[in-house]
């Protein structure tokens, strides 16, 4: 079975007199211990695809099948708990709470799980901070982080819960170089060494080499899905309508 299936999924946005079709008609199969990255241009729909992946947003219509479950017909509510047990969330920003401790921001998750003590939090939180190498740094407050410790304390927090799936918006965006090698060698070795499934959206191509398959978007459909990395260049470059590739630009 697939870990996920998107069956002609649409999403519009109303936005009054105007209608923006965010995605046409996407098909997408996803098989367990992927790790893929999603690309394009601005406005071409990698973040509304990347939040209906993650069970952020309901598509208008269409099929999203997440082991064996259908998504689109579900609630928020719903949603939420699909997101909390298989999906864990990396962002560009961190998202760090500034005045809690590395083990604190990691436990978050935890906390709206029925079931879990506080000392079994603890103990799930310092194990996944010394699975990402911050062993030392559990009572550190992020203003006393560099940005790549903070980014692996927004990867262990998004492992905590021991999800099939990590999903990366931009996570290297606002790293250095050299602090983004570091960052991706670890996606990589979480997907080779744990089987977690990686889906990166990222306007890096440094980033999306190291996917083992690309998927690229315009205008809210995909027009490339390869393995071969220089084909998913030519697709994002073809008909001269893609922007250049580049190492740190926003997101639509």
């Amino acid at each position: 079975m697939a870990l996920i299936e998107l069956r002609d999924i649409c999403k519009t946005y109303d936005l009054g007199e105007v209608q923006v079709k965010a995605l046409q008609h996407t098909n997408l199969t996803i098989e367990p211990g992927e790790y893929l990255a999603l690309m394009g241009p601005s406005g071409s729909g990698k973040s509304t695809l990347m939040n209906t992946l993650g069970c952020l947003d309901r598509p208008t219509s269409g099929s999203y099948q997440l082991a064996g479950e259908e998504i689109a017909t579900m609630s928020r509510d719903e949603r939420a708990v699909i997101r909390n047990r298989r999906i864990g969330f990396v962002f560009q920003n961190f998202n760090l709470l500034a005045r809690t401790t590395a083990v604190e921001n990691v436990e978050l998750p935890l906390l709206y799980c029925r079931g879990i003590s506080a000392r079994e939090r603890r103990r799930r939180a310092i194990e996944k901070l010394k699975l990402v190498g911050l062993g030392e740094r559990l009572d550190h407050h992020p203003s006393q982080l560099s940005g790549g410790q903070q980014q692996r304390v927004a990867i262990a927090r998004a492992l905590v819960n021991e999800p099939a799936i990590i999903m990366g918006d931009e996570p290297t965006g606002n790293l250095d170089s050299r602090t983004s090698r570091e960052v991706i060698a670890l996606f990589r070795e979480l997907n080779e060494q744990q089987g977690i499934t990686v889906i990166l959206v990222t306007h890096d191509q440094h980033v999306a080499r190291h996917a083992r398959r690309v998927v690229v978007l315009r205008d809210g459909q995909v027009v490339c899905d390869t393995v071969d990395f220089d084909q998913a260049l030519q697709a994002l470059h073809s008909e001269g309508e893609g922007e250049p590739l580049s190492e740190a630009q926003p997101d639509e």
